[in-house]
């Protein structure tokens, strides 16, 4: 079959993609949760619309934003503040913020609003109803903010260059759904289907958010230069997206949500497979991959970082661009499962920079093929926390042996695989990983290393029966229940256990942070140490009122005037 086919070549086995150096060397693909989110509104036409806006020239007062769907509609209450420079912060103990926001079910009343105005710049002190979705809160680049507030006020346009040096105006410094501070719980729209895919309202709290940002600077300056004043052009309000600094939290809850993880896993894994399964691609397939490598070539010249193991993977992404670039050149790509033969390829010269990138890359021709998985990317199997004290003892110990075999032969009284603890701070309110031999943290450590726990069980049972049930085990050792659960998970779940030791000395922590960002479909990751990094989300995407079929899905990949895909 030209064009298509149905799955052939393997998935990738979990041994090989579960290693945390190739999760944190993951990209973003068509099944990213924002271009999953902007795909869907415009192909369904989605209408947006800005019935309020009132703000002062200081950038204080509130807007609403509202997103119309086939069947529902959702808006963003916005609220601007006036914030004394010593109380910015990108805390999560911080009280106070430039904006707050809101992701409203339907359209607010005047009194929804009056509530919300007393609730959401609280935030955390707050409380809101089942009628919110998110809650959200941003705080400016305060050194580009002026710098564009000034200019535009002036009549002109802000320097270009600060733009690609920062890349936002504004950064979220949390997004917060599924029931934080009384919002609606998932279970409340998880069947909706503009909602089914993980992430889409607050992908949709985001999108909204950077119109917000590019009105508001508008609008300040507006109120600065009166007349003199420009609006900020369009081909520059692009190009700004909006930030966020990420860290340690995120680990946690990959860990935590084992079988949402496998979910998205296995659907980018069955996607590649399927992909690498098409015998003869076509002259237009061709095409598009040929034109988003030249635009994947632009964004990672754009793509900068300071800190050194970034730095490091940058240069060797580089070098692997240039001999994919060279294969490309004297392959064809049309005949004898050219996609296989392109990723056998990557998998022997490339590095794993590399190698995920044209993993990710060669879907993107393929939409018709591919694009229906993400429909299998939430976790709706409410069962699977339950543990099935009918199986045996062999039963279990068979799936801990096929998950965590590597494991099993390790020393786990060595220093080296041990050395770190995963505690939440007292003061700090936020997940921390210290050094266990150096900080008397361990009385506080979080179940967040299966593969040593996943250890301990396995000694545990020896001495069982192997056709006891795991009931009867659990009733003598029941600080083994997290690890029967996981045992139990890992039959439907093959991709949901990170294959490396989470509390290893040597353990990296951003690659937690990497994997996850790029199915939101972040780019340009920034490290600024191993424990957070800064990303930047919906850059060069286009505007609600720009949104249409034509631009809603390649907008991820920059363009040259030499390079442009319809």
């Amino acid at each position: 079959m030209r064009g298509s086919a149905p799955t052939q070549i393997p998935l990738r086995e979990p041994n090989k993609v579960m290693r945390l150096a190739r999760l944190g060397s993951m990209h973003q693909c068509r099944l990213s949760f924002m271009r999953v989110l902007t795909r869907r509104m415009a192909r369904e036409g989605w209408t947006f619309s800005r019935p309020v806006f009132t703000f002062d020239a200081k950038g204080v007062g509130h807007a609403v934003y509202t997103a119309q769907g086939p069947e529902r509609a959702y808006s963003l209450v916005a609220f601007g503040h006036d914030l004394a420079p010593e109380m910015r912060s990108d805390r999560v103990i911080a009280t106070a913020w430039d904006a707050t926001f809101t992701l409203f079910d339907g359209v607010p009343t005047s009194q929804d609003i009056d509530r919300l105005s007393k609730n959401i710049p609280l935030q955390e002190a707050g409380r809101v109803t089942e009628t919110e979705i998110s809650v959200s809160r941003a705080n400016r680049s305060v050194r580009l903010w002026d710098h564009f507030v000034n200019a535009l006020s002036q009549g002109q346009q802000p320097d270009t260059d600060m733009i690609e040096a920062v890349g936002y105006l504004m950064r979220t410094t949390a997004v917060y759904g599924s029931g934080k501070l009384g919002a609606a719980d998932y279970e409340t729209i998880a069947a909706r289907p503009e909602m089914k895919v993980p992430f889409q309202a607050e992908m949709l709290s985001v999108f909204l958010t950077r119109t917000f940002v590019r009105d508001l600077v508008n609008h300040m300056a507006h109120a600065k230069g009166g007349e003199r004043a420009v609006k900020m052009d369009t081909g520059i309000a692009r190009r700004l997206g909006i930030g966020n600094s990420t860290g340690l939290g995120l680990a946690p809850y990959i860990v935590n949500h084992s079988n949402l993880f496998n979910n998205w896993i296995m659907a980018r894994e069955d996607a590649i497979a399927r992909v690498r399964s098409v015998e003869i691609a076509t002259p237009t397939h061709v095409a598009t991959f040929r034109k988003l490598l030249r635009r994947s070539e632009i964004s990672i010249a754009n793509w900068t970082s300071q800190h050194p193991i970034q730095i490091k993977k940058l240069a060797s992404l580089r070098r692997d661009l240039n001999m994919v670039k060279e294969f490309v050149e004297r392959d064809d790509l049309h005949d004898n499962f050219p996609w296989n033969r392109l990723l056998d390829w990557s998998d022997a010269v490339l590095g794993l920079e590399g190698q995920e990138m044209i993993a990710s890359l060669i879907l993107e021709p393929y939409g018709d093929l591919v694009d229906e998985l993400a429909e299998n990317m939430a976790d709706s199997n409410q069962d699977a926390f339950c543990i099935d004290g009918r199986m045996t003892i062999a039963q279990v110990r068979g799936q801990i042996e096929a998950g965590f075999g590597w494991a099993l032969g390790l020393d786990w009284a060595a220093p080296e695989n041990c050395a770190r603890v995963w505690y939440v701070s007292e003061e700090k309110l936020e997940p921390r990983l210290g050094e266990r031999a150096k900080e008397a943290i361990e009385p506080y450590e979080q179940p967040l290393a299966p593969a040593r726990d996943a250890t301990a069980a396995h000694v545990a049972m020896a001495q069982w029966d192997d056709e006891k049930p795991i009931a009867e085990f659990l009733l003598r050792h029941p600080e083994h229940r997290h690890t029967m659960r996981r045992a139990q998970y890992s039959i439907t779940a093959p991709y949901g256990e990170i294959q490396d030791n989470t509390i290893a000395a040597d353990m990296l922590p951003i690659d937690f942070l990497r994997v996850k960002l790029a199915f939101f479909g972040a780019i340009h990751f920034d490290p600024r140490s191993d424990r957070w990094v800064r990303i930047c989300m919906f850059a060069n995407a286009p505007y609600p009122e720009e949104l249409t079929q034509t631009n809603g899905d390649f907008w991820v990949y920059p363009e040259d005037k030499a390079c442009v895909l319809h």
